[in-house]
């Protein structure tokens, strides 16, 4: 569906991504986990068609997504930035429908609607954007893009839901909300790249984790085959201690500062 080979951005002689490879499926759940600087949003944004590589492709079924008309692109895939900033005083339903406007079969106001009452929303709608806590602009965003992309396939065709840091700000019953509704994108035939921070929230909803570092992939598969003691120590520079719940054997996180056993 969307497949990058050897991507490599490099930026005032800074190899920000080093050579990255990703294939993006229907009905699978990827995330991309790293610490900060790892190159995981500059990846997201060249797998999405926002950021043109310095080296490698990205192809939207086997389209080189270069070439692709932003109509086009955006009839595929939708975008969750890691933060937005506006400067007109829109309402919530106003910033929702900016997602609505050309795509689906809804009139625009309704799929905004919509999408505002599943990211629980409702009665936000006259609400100016910018009196909005931190948390509820979130949702909102997360509302533009469902609005865009109310179906994970239309016409056959599968789409894509990008999403960084989708839980930014959020409180953990909203964060589990927003991330139930990705799953079921994906469980309905779509595909969705999120970067997340919160290594537990990954393991639960990832069916494929990517780990990165100083912009390399070093590590791709299930949460339980990647998330380990020695990955998180390596990448994080702390001493993590995974451990696993019964079946379906899904790893936790229990960090420990650097200092824990340091005298020892």
């Amino acid at each position: 569906m969307i497949k990058a080979t050897d991507i490599a951005i490099i930026r005032d002689g800074r190899t920000l991504v080093d050579g990255a490879s990703l294939e993006l499926t229907p009905g699978r759940f990827c995330v991309i986990i790293g610490p900060n600087g790892a190159g995981k949003s500059t990846f997201l944004k060249v797998l999405s068609g926002e950021l043109k590589p310095d080296k490698g492709t990205v192809t939207y079924a086997d389209r080189d997504v270069t070439r692709m008309a932003p109509r086009d692109l955006a009839a595929l895939r939708a975008v969750l930035p890691q933060s937005t900033a506006l400067a007109f005083p829109f309402t919530a339903l106003e910033v929702a429908r900016m997602g609505a406007v050309a795509f689906g079969s809804l009139e625009p106001s309704i799929a905004a609607r919509r999408a505002l009452h599943r990211v629980d929303l409702a009665g936000f709608e006259g609400r100016s954007y910018h009196g909005l806590s931190g948390g509820e602009q979130q949702r909102v965003q997360f509302a533009r893009v469902l609005a865009q992309l109310p179906e994970p396939v239309q016409g056959g065709i599968p789409r894509t839901l990008f999403l960084d840091e989708p839980t930014a700000s959020l409180d953990i019953g909203h964060q589990i909300a927003v991330l139930d509704i990705a799953r079921d994108f994906a469980r309905g035939g779509g595909a969705v790249l999120a970067v997340l921070h919160d290594l537990n929230l990954a393991a639960e909803f990832a069916d494929h984790l990517v780990i990165m570092h100083r912009g390399k992939i070093i590590a791709a598969g299930s949460p339980e085959d990647t998330l380990t003691d020695e990955t998180v120590s390596n990448v994080y520079g702390i001493r993590g201690a995974v451990g696993r719940f019964p079946p379906p054997r899904m790893p936790f996180v229990l960090p420990q500062s650097r200092m824990v056993g340091a005298s020892s």
